[in-house]
């Protein structure tokens, strides 16, 4: 008989390197999934880890290979540090996303780092781990991976939106779950933010500040990407090539570049979710507390955008892969084809046991 319940831990680090979000929770596989947040925590990142995840996109191979056992190391020590300091007991597993250095599935490769078995050694527990790997091997995007967790345990809801480094949605249409990424949100925000100083644009109050540039908002909706058809998804080269070339020449002015990208996210979001009336709209993630973005979604759009609790809003994306892992132990599928592109869904994830 399958295991019905489960403790675990999820672990995600997001593009935007705000920090470690960890969760643990618990889910119950009755005649209904249900699951329960029992702590959450960001373990923020120290300026020498930020420098090091943002720039290893450059790095060779064989100094790839060190910062993934260095990462792997670093992330077991803060594991064990959550773990003792909140006396957590009876864990099933603990879940991690690791962090994602490169993502080219049109290549057949994605490196997501921290995912070596000494994570189990080190913290002594079961790791579930390298979900994208598989996904990408059968031809698929290797991405968005949280929409099993939306149509499971998230089901009164038309769309989830995801507002992080990048913006994804999934919804189910025709039953079949189609997930995918929209454009970048934080990955771009924050970068321009930081050049001011700021960690963030706190609620998008700079954006606020700044006048709306036509010709780029313009530019910005010609990019080729958005013309295509999911499933497909983004990573940090896409906005490296693609996006901050353009930005590039209103960087005078940055108040109204993230004025103007702040709405250009927020377009691109509408025409999704357009023909709206009546649809709920989950929001989640560190975008979600971007007032200025949110208001922008609810000026041009008929849908519900719902905001839920705080900690829905940091944690659904650990939350979910802790569900991933649930549902790899179970030997469930949790990755699905509709939303990757892949041969078949299947069931993702590296188990290493201690």
């Amino acid at each position: 008989m399958k295991k019905s319940s489960f403790k675990l831990i999820g672990v995600m680090s997001g593009t935007s390197l705000d920090g470690i979000d960890i969760t643990v929770a618990e889910f119950h596989f009755d005649e209904k999934i249900a699951y329960k947040i029992l702590k959450a925590e960001t373990i923020p990142y120290e300026h020498h880890w930020k420098i090091k995840l943002s720039g290893a996109i450059n790095s060779s191979e064989a100094d790839l290979q060190s910062l993934n056992l260095e990462y792997t190391t670093y992330l077991a020590d803060v594991l064990n540090q959550f773990i003792y300091r909140n006396n957590i007991v009876d864990l099933d597993a603990i879940c991690s996303h690791g962090h994602t250095i490169k993502h080219e599935p049109q290549n057949g490769y994605t490196l997501q780092i921290g995912n070596y078995r000494q994570l189990a050694a080190n913290t002594g527990h079961t790791v579930v781990c390298d979900f994208r790997v598989q996904d990408v091997e059968l031809g698929g995007q290797g991405a968005p991976l949280v929409p099993i967790g939306d149509r499971l345990l998230f089901p009164e809801f038309n769309f989830c939106l995801n507002l992080g480094g990048f913006a994804n949605i999934s919804a189910e249409i025709k039953n079949q779950r189609i997930a995918y990424d929209i454009c970048a949100v934080n990955t771009v925000l924050n970068f321009y933010a930081q050049k001011l100083d700021k960690e963030y644009d706190e609620g998008g109050k700079i954006a606020a500040s700044g006048e709306f540039k036509e010709k780029l908002f313009n530019e910005l909706n010609r990019l080729h990407f958005y013309s295509e058809k999911p499933p497909k998804s983004l990573g940090v080269e896409w906005v490296n090539s693609e996006v901050l070339p353009l930005l590039k020449k209103y960087e005078e002015d940055i108040p109204s570049l993230l004025h103007t990208y702040s709405k250009h996210v927020g377009f691109q979001i509408s025409e999704v979710v357009k023909n709206s009336e009546g649809v709920k709209v989950l929001v989640t993630g560190g975008g979600a507390f971007n007032d200025f973005l949110i208001n922008e979604l609810k000026r041009i759009s008929s849908a519900e955008f719902v905001i839920p609790s705080e900690e829905l809003i940091n944690y659904k994306e650990a939350l979910i892969f802790a569900f991933l892992g649930a549902l790899r132990l179970r030997g469930e599928n949790n990755v699905l084809k509709s939303v990757t592109g892949a041969k078949k869904d299947h069931s993702s994830g590296r188990i290493y046991n201690p």
